[in-house]
């Protein structure tokens, strides 16, 4: 690929529409992220910019989500909410209504189909929109904080030109609004490695889920037990998916990097460092196709935002590893805690806690090598 063309997507247009403020999901990650990078230099040089998103046009968001589902949304967003938007998802305490609900989805998802564009037109090698990720989305229903899905929208904008595009989640939570949408396709492989389903939401995402009809194989989920770390995500990853990759040869990679996999975030059980995402995207490089890229979960604001700095430094080249760590130490992240970059420090891990995790790994490894990998040749 050469020098890789680099493009971050972010417009100030996306502030205007927050979640309310008891909410989870808290839309000034986005804005963090990019004043972080950007005091770091990072969006401009050689083969790096700034994109702004486009609001995504209905005929796009009819592609995935229904035009009754789409029309309901919208008049919700207007304050005409009623019975039927809440059978829809729409309403509740995890996809409440708000002003400018409508407007910011089209928006956020947006960028994401900007992305999209900017690869297949050549433009873009790397495409990294943290506003991105809302995978949970159905057709005719909104669930998860996630209301249209811009990450299936772009698979789909990808297959329709061609790509054998390959969809890697690497947010906590099952990526189950995507892989549903490809369940019985084989020009998109879905792999998905989540907390298992039977501790967290949304109680999908098991090994044994593997696709039907021509999509058999190509739908895989990686159950991960609570706990687990980063030398057992890594030994899983390593295992399990780059095999995949390597049998699969897509053209194109979309990634949802849920940041809610990290130790500490509130809503989930697992023990990562930002150390694996940086691993992953190494690996994810190292084939030297395309990459698109969306925020995701993420509920430890600081955490995720280090996270996602960390993962747009190496998609555009300026990997934390060399002499740049030093001088971007915890001071300029707003603690004095830390002086290691972006990067976290490594966390220990104990004998009870690997006793109880590596078994459920091993065995995870092993289902999908005898269900998954034959069917791939493998």
């Amino acid at each position: 690929m050469g020098t890789r063309e680099s493009v971050f997507i972010y417009s100030q247009e996306l502030d205007k529409y927050p979640y309310p403020p008891e909410h989870p999901f808290n839309t000034i990650r986005a804005k963090r992220v990019r004043e972080l990078i950007n005091s770091m230099g990072l969006l401009s040089g050689e083969g790096r910019k700034e994109a702004a998103p486009e609001p995504a046009e209905r005929v796009v968001l009819k592609k995935f989500h229904s035009a009754r589902y789409l029309h309901i949304l919208k008049e919700a967003s207007e304050g005409k909410f009623n019975a039927e938007a809440l059978g829809m998802g729409i309403g509740t305490s995890d996809c409440p209504v708000f002003k400018g609900l409508y407007g910011g989805a089209v928006l956020a998802v947006g960028g994401t189909l900007v992305g999209a564009k900017l690869i297949l037109s050549g433009e873009a090698d790397v495409v990294f929109n943290t506003s991105g990720g809302f995978h949970h989305a159905r057709p005719e229903r909104a669930a998860g904080f996630c209301y249209i899905n811009d990450v299936a929208l772009a698979c789909m904008v990808l297959a329709e030109q061609g790509k054998r595009v390959l969809y890697l989640d690497v947010d906590v939570h099952h990526g189950d609004g995507v892989a549903y949408a490809f369940y019985d396709r084989d020009d998109v492989m879905t792999i998905s490695l989540h907390q298992n389903p039977r501790t967290l939401f949304p109680g999908t995402g098991f090994e044994y889920e593997i696709g039907t009809g021509a999509g058999q194989g190509y739908c895989v989920n990686i159950p991960l037990p609570t706990g687990t770390f980063d030398e057992a995500y890594i030994r899983t990853f390593e295992s399990l998916v780059l095999p995949l990759i390597g049998a699969y040869k897509p053209d194109v990679f979309v990634f949802e990097l849920g940041a809610d996999a990290l130790a500490g975030d509130p809503l989930a059980h697992l023990h990562l460092t930002n150390n694996v995402y940086a691993e992953i995207i190494n690996h994810l490089l190292s084939f030297d196709k395309p990459i698109l890229a969306t925020g995701g979960g993420g509920y430890n604001i600081g955490n995720t935002v280090r996270a996602w700095a960390l993962a747009w430094s190496i998609l555009c080249g300026e990997d934390t590893d060399s002499e740049i760590s030093p001088t971007i130490g915890g001071v300029m992240l707003g603690s004095t805690e830390w002086q290691g970059g972006f990067r976290d420090k490594v966390l220990a891990v104990s004998r009870q806690q690997r006793d109880a995790v590596m078994p459920a790994i091993e065995n995870t490894i092993r289902t999908i090598k005898s269900t998954v990998f034959p069917i791939h040749g493998l």
